[in-house]
């Protein structure tokens, strides 16, 4: 990541004294977690969000088009909860992490945390926020600066922001390498020291310099090896235990996603279409791209494996986002679609306790979609080898 970049993630002199990060017990013995927030809480409010990113063509750079990477989402974080976010590579959950951190301008909606409305604060108006909000990055390798140390990297968010930790910056950065598992000796080292899973944990130490609410992880393991995911995510897993964080973890890894969430949002092409409870999706898919998903999840216990009833082979590519299907976006690829699906988008609706859809013809109901002439039926379903 480059120095402007690093800067825009953790803002700039707003405050004098640092927050303490953690969870921390109330005079009422009510739990409360990092920066005062209550359990359970709404922390994060997100509302018709769109980014879409222009196409411009000729001469004059007139627009011709554009890229509708997020188009229309809604949901909510409580404190103290971890939403995971996965789909498709191109469905626009990256964007999405990148817009409720600020470090992309919606093209319209709105963001609000803790109940404030900051879709469309500025620079300054952002600084304080970047203290409660934080972002870990995909690539460990491009997001740290290779001519800084360690004690640099990690040490910036309080010289940015104007704070002097108790015991002086050195001190909290040794701290919190110790915190992360790395060595407080590592203070002086540079990143071309360290494996991908040490720069990882540099990665976590910045972003939780200083105290902050709430944690959004851009594909957080994807580009470690799979011995090393595991360490990463317990990690992530111990740390908000120990420290009252709220996440949102964007992967495209089914087992981690169900590893460390609380409830998992499902995008197709710019759009949500399921958010429900972890185990409610993992045991009833209602969206039919949900299922496909799931149905594509190794099992590595043959037991279990031969319970799996049926494996969905989606056929074709994902449209362009530039010019999405018209009604469901998934119709084009889905076994149960109609005709209404093709005319009519359907909205995110509440089908039951802790589980929202948004599909015509959702599965796993007692409602079973009618048999129409003109259904489009591209996807395959074969049975699964055992």
């Amino acid at each position: 990541m480059n120095e402007n970049a690093e800067d825009d993630a953790v803002g700039n002199p707003a405050h004098e004294h640092a927050r303490p990060a953690g969870a921390v017990g109330s005079s009422d013995g009510a739990t409360t977690l990092a920066g005062g927030a209550a359990r359970g809480e709404v922390l994060l409010k997100v509302t018709g969000l769109r980014k879409h990113f222009p196409i411009r063509k000729g001469l004059f750079q007139r627009r011709a088009g554009a890229v509708r990477a997020v188009d229309g989402i809604d949901f909510e974080v409580r404190s103290g909860e971890t939403l995971g976010v996965v789909g498709e590579s191109g469905c626009g959950k990256s964007t999405m992490g990148r817009l409720i951190t600020r470090l992309l301008e919606p093209t319209s909606g709105t963001i609000e945390f803790e109940g404030e409305d900051i879709t469309r604060l500025g620079v300054r108006g952002m600084r304080p926020l970047r203290r409660d909000v934080q972002m870990i990055f995909q690539d460990p390798y491009s997001s740290l600066n290779p001519r800084h140390t360690t004690g640099t990297i990690i040490g910036a968010p309080f010289r940015l922001q104007g704070v002097e930790p108790e015991g002086g910056i050195k001190k909290e950065v040794q701290r919190l390498l110790s915190v992360v598992g790395l060595s407080p000796e590592h203070y002086n080292r540079y990143p071309n020291e360290f494996s991908g899973g040490q720069r990882q944990r540099i990665g976590i130490a910045r972003a939780l310099a200083l105290g902050p609410k709430l944690v959004v992880a851009d594909e957080p393991v994807s580009a470690l090896d799979v011995s090393i995911q595991a360490q990463v995510v317990n990690l992530m897993d111990d740390l908000q235990r120990e420290l009252g964080l709220t996440y949102v973890i964007i992967a495209h890894d089914l087992s981690v996603v169900r590893h460390v969430s609380d409830r998992i949002a499902v995008m197709y092409l710019g759009r949500i279409v399921e958010l429900a409870d972890r185990e409610l999706l993992y045991r009833a898919p209602m969206h039919p791209y949900t299922k496909a998903l799931m149905s594509a999840v190794p099992i590595p216990d043959p037991r279990r494996r031969k319970d799996r009833s049926e494996r969905v082979r989606l056929e074709g590519d994902v449209p362009s986002p530039i010019d999405p299907p018209s009604g469901c976006r998934f119709h084009t690829r889905c076994w149960k679609a109609t005709s209404v699906c093709t005319t009519a988008e359907p909205p995110l609706e509440e089908l039951r306790p802790g589980q929202q859809v948004a599909c015509h013809h959702p599965e796993n109901t007692a409602d079973r979609a009618p048999q129409d002439t003109g259904a489009v039926a591209t996807a395959q379903v074969a049975p699964t080898r055992p």
